[in-house]
């Protein structure tokens, strides 16, 4: 079974699915495949650069706090 933005696809209806995106693409379809391909790498690599800007955006507030507290402490 394959999920696909919540929706689960089982073999028959993959392959109904296959027919169809054939008969629309016909030979472009290595093409247009290739493109999704390069979209989905795309759309991961700005979801991790959006992820990493978070991750030092919190450790940097982490410091910011810690070194507040070490001050009030002394």
């Amino acid at each position: 079974m394959f999920s696909l933005f919540g929706f689960a696809f089982s073999g028959p209806q993959m392959l109904i699915l296959a027919v169809i995106a054939f008969l629309l693409f016909g030979n472009r379809l290595p093409s247009v495949m290739r493109s999704v391909g390069r979209s989905v790498v795309e759309f991961k690599k700005g979801v991790a650069g959006i992820e990493d800007e978070v991750d030092a955006a919190v450790k940097e507030s982490d410091k910011k706090s810690s070194a507040s507290k070490d001050e009030t402490e002394e």
